[in-house]
């Protein structure tokens, strides 16, 4: 099967999405497993991942991905019972 290089380079960054889920579901399942409430780990992952973007790929970079964020929950994105139109 053939696969045009945008199409593997999006199969590629789903794959690398779906790793980066998971270790993010283990880390969150560690700290709740300790007793550390939902909104400090949050806190503690958006600061974390917020310090290394900013780090890594800078200011414009990071403020995007926060526009996206907000726009995303204000769609219901991240909602477990969300309605599909």
């Amino acid at each position: 099967m053939n696969h045009a290089p945008t199409d593997l380079d999006e199969l590629i960054a789903h794959e690398k999405k779906q790793a980066a889920i998971e270790y993010q579901h283990e880390a969150w399942a560690d700290g709740i497993s300790e007793g550390i409430e939902p909104e400090i780990l949050a806190e503690a992952a958006f600061a974390n991942a917020l310090t290394e973007l900013l780090r890594n790929s800078g200011e414009d970079i990071a403020l995007g991905l926060l526009d996206k964020l907000r726009e995303q929950i204000i769609a219901g994105e991240f909602l477990h019972n969300r309605i599909l139109q």
